[in-house]
């Protein structure tokens, strides 16, 4: 009797693609409103404003 016979991974992958199919119907009712709705484009971030504080004085004179 050997390990990995290529009936367990056929078994493996029926299994793989019967739990997606189930988990696809379980979920069917979410995906209607999300599917039919617009996109919607997010709002650009604004950079907040600088202040004189913290300016970093020139440099001149020094080598």
């Amino acid at each position: 009797m050997s390990l990995f016979t290529p009936d367990l991974f056929r078994n493996f992958a029926f299994g793989f693609v019967a739990g997606g199919l189930l988990v696809g119907a379980a979920n069917f009712d979410q995906w209607t409103g999300v599917i039919e709705a617009p996109a919607k484009a997010a709002a650009p971030l604004e950079a907040p404003m600088g202040d004189d504080a913290f300016a970093i004085a020139p440099m001149e004179g020094i080598r």
